[in-house]
């Protein structure tokens, strides 16, 4: 909860549901004037697009516009509150990524669609290409999301494979 919720001052803050996090009650604070469950998923959704920008524990600035892009076309925010969105998801998976990470996605799977996970999964491929490559350790990660979002192990492979180039566990090694 965050300061002026507990002062009793934030503006227009959704209810909260009993499955909420913190983490996705402060984000959609944020996204004050959106209808509270779609605030929620908008939430979720930059939140687990910053859970892979940060599986190499950096967010470069590619990976952050390639965020802001993705929230603001996906969940059709202005640009400056898509920055603020992702700027929020950052730090939240920076400060509570160990205990939040499951947490969310617990929280977005039941909320999407079959269709809006893959949309996700086809987005969070995209984020962690954007530095010209994949690392490992960000397509494991992409990979502990699809399970968690209970999408078929053969679509997980249908969109990675649009990715095969980028994966850097497929490339050569440099000399």
């Amino acid at each position: 909860m965050s300061i002026l919720e507990r002062l009793g001052l934030a503006r227009g803050a959704a209810a909260a549901t009993p499955t909420d996090t913190d983490t996705v009650r402060r984000i959609v604070a944020s996204l004050d004037r959106l209808e509270p469950d779609r605030a929620r998923y908008v939430a979720a959704f930059a939140y687990i697009l910053a859970r892979v920008a940060l599986a190499d524990r950096v967010v470069s600035p590619e990976e952050t516009r390639a965020m802001e892009a993705i929230v603001r076309d996906r969940g059709g925010l202005p640009e400056e509150q898509a920055i603020v969105v992702v700027q929020m998801a950052k730090s939240q998976n920076l400060l509570f990524g160990a205990t939040e990470d499951f947490l969310v996605t617990r929280e977005f799977e039941p909320v999407a669609t079959a269709d809006q996970k893959l949309a996700l999964l086809e987005c969070l491929f995209a984020v962690s290409a954007t530095e010209g490559g994949i690392a490992t350790v960000e397509d494991n990660e992409v990979r502990r999301i699809a399970v968690e979002l209970k999408i078929p192990h053969d679509e997980y492979i249908h969109v990675r494979l649009r990715y095969r180039r980028d994966l850097n566990v497929l490339r050569a090694p440099a000399d």
